[in-house]
């Protein structure tokens, strides 16, 4: 039996591992959940799930959430702070941890279940991309196992050699990861239209279904970037051990190239209970609730470079990324940025991509090598963003 941590139950990824959790009571139980301002959702988790804590990023919707409980009869204790997200990563009594909120806002309670010598299911990518060597410094300092969750670092963690030592592909034979991604739901469109795509056109993704910040960075491929940065800490890879490769049907989430010519591929449909089921059971296997492939029915598989200038947010991150720790974590806050002005309607989809290269271009490189530091940059970087939003951008 394990004890789990859900931290941003309510979103996509949450609410997927709540599913597959509910699916084998006789193997896993609810320590705690925590959400934002999805309040009612997260109170009907609590009643389903029973868990000890419902803890809330923002106490201003704990009335709110206290009237949810007294409706839903939830008798778990409610907490509230960015204190109560670390308490409930870090506490003696959880076995793992699903890192699951999204941005920024994740590091800090994923980081304490890091140093708390947690199992980690990783669905947030962003802290790998802004504190990426001290993150997996903690790791072998805590013992802590990290499970990636993303769909491709799932499958690429699956393709890998049994007892992989991190930071030798050569040795383990391996001659490239490849990284796959749908190209979103603009793959195809003509790059004289992308001035006039709207945000209901980029909120909708052909193959997922996930919150609204991340689709739109699949639309851009940031998600992507974001991706490949995450890839390279994890696996302990350099830029040029990765190839990014667009997949538009979303079935092979990932392969690994070896140096004899075999290529060992994931495939499965896109559903995110695969990869949280096997994060949740690794090294076993368990039911996911998610109907196998048919082969008899599959579509024709296709495989195309990325083109930068249809994907220019792409090609910041992989440039980032060789820059180094400071550069993928202003990058990070400028797209968080950019991001939620497009989609409060004050950018444009292609002003995305240029309030990020502006705001990289803007700041000078240093050197970063404390948890402090990263969230100076943090903090700097979305200061630059909004001020070049206001100074060009601006409706």
């Amino acid at each position: 039996m394990q004890t789990i941590t859900v931290l941003g139950a309510t979103g996509s990824i949450g609410c997927s591992t709540l599913d597959v959790v509910n699916r084998h009571p006789d193997k896993y139980r609810v320590f705690a959940i925590t959400g934002y301002a999805q309040v009612e959702l997260l109170m009907k988790q609590a009643q389903a799930c029973a868990p000890r804590f419902v803890v809330l990023a923002d106490d201003n919707y704990l009335e709110q959430a206290k009237q949810y409980a007294l409706q839903y009869g939830v008798t778990a204790e409610i907490l509230c702070g960015a204190k109560a997200l670390e308490d409930v990563a870090c506490a003696a009594e959880v076995d793992a941890v699903m890192a699951a909120i999204v941005g920024a806002a994740g590091l800090l309670p994923t980081l304490a279940a890091v140093k708390a010598g947690k199992k980690v299911l990783l669905a947030n990518k962003e802290a790998l991309v802004m504190s990426g060597a001290l993150f997996i410094d903690a790791a072998k300092q805590s013992g802590a196992q990290i499970l990636p969750i993303d769909s491709e670092h799932n499958a690429i963690f699956q393709c890998l050699p049994e007892n992989f030592q991190y930071g030798k592909l050569s040795a383990a034979g391996i001659q490239k990861i490849l990284l796959t991604g749908s190209g979103g739901p603009f793959r195809q469109r003509s790059l004289e239209s992308f001035s006039s795509i709207t945000i209901d056109e980029a909120s909708t993704h052909p193959n997922w279904s996930m919150g609204r910040k991340i689709t739109i960075d699949s639309a851009t491929m940031m998600n992507k970037g974001l991706e490949f940065i995450e890839a390279c800490w994890l696996f302990g890879a350099k830029a040029n051990d990765i190839q990014v490769v667009i997949h538009p049907q979303s079935i092979i989430h990932s392969m690994v190239q070896y140096i004899d010519g075999s290529v060992i591929a994931q495939m499965g449909n896109p559903d995110m209970r695969t990869p949280i089921a096997y994060g949740l059971a690794h090294p076993e296997r368990i039911d996911a609730g998610v109907a196998p492939l048919d082969f008899a029915e599959m579509a024709n598989f296709t495989f195309q470079t990325p083109c930068y200038e249809r994907y220019p947010n792409l090609k910041l991150a992989i440039q980032a990324c060789e820059e180094g720790q400071a550069a993928t974590t202003r990058l990070n806050a400028a797209n968080e940025v950019a991001v939620s002005h497009f989609l409060d309607g004050h950018i444009g989809f292609c002003d995305i991509a240029r309030v990020n290269e502006e705001t990289l271009n803007q700041m000078e490189q240093v050197s970063v090598s404390s948890i402090q530091q990263i969230l100076d940059q943090d903090k700097a970087a979305r200061t630059v963003a909004v001020d070049i939003i206001r100074g060009k951008f601006a409706c």
